[in-house]
């Protein structure tokens, strides 16, 4: 939402559009309303602060919501990061697109069925 264009804007654009299917959970969507809420974060972006809301709820609307019942607590070096594994794991996913990529890869919990990679890389091999 920072950018009017970008590899994060086309990841966006594929899930609503229906090429991937984006998983949320709770904690996932309550970090996406603090950030949005950061006004010198925001001041940066193209979009009005309304749009911005309702692109979110475009979001919204079209991830499977995931509850995550079991900690796997992958210990990840952003102890803030790993409900991102653990809602991962939880919905099933195989791609968990980032742009910290090297932080989790150095989990100690490895979960191989789920690609950890770069907007570019999942662009590039999952959007074929």
């Amino acid at each position: 939402m920072i950018s009017a264009k970008g590899l994060n804007r086309s990841v966006l654009r594929s899930c609503l559009q229906g090429a991937a299917q984006p998983v949320l959970g709770e904690t996932l969507f309550l970090e996406y309303e603090e950030v949005l809420a950061r006004s010198r974060l925001m001041a940066r972006s193209p979009l009005s602060a309304e749009d911005r809301r309702k692109l979110l709820e475009a979001f919204l609307s079209v991830c499977d919501w995931v509850e995550v019942y079991f900690s796997w607590r992958p210990n990840l070096p952003d102890e803030s990061d790993n409900h991102v594994i653990e809602l991962a794991v939880a919905g099933g996913a195989t791609w968990l697109v980032t742009n910290n990529v090297v932080d989790f890869q150095r989990s100690e919990l490895r979960f191989p069925q789920i690609r950890v990679a770069r907007p570019e890389d999942f662009l590039k091999e999952a959007m074929l």
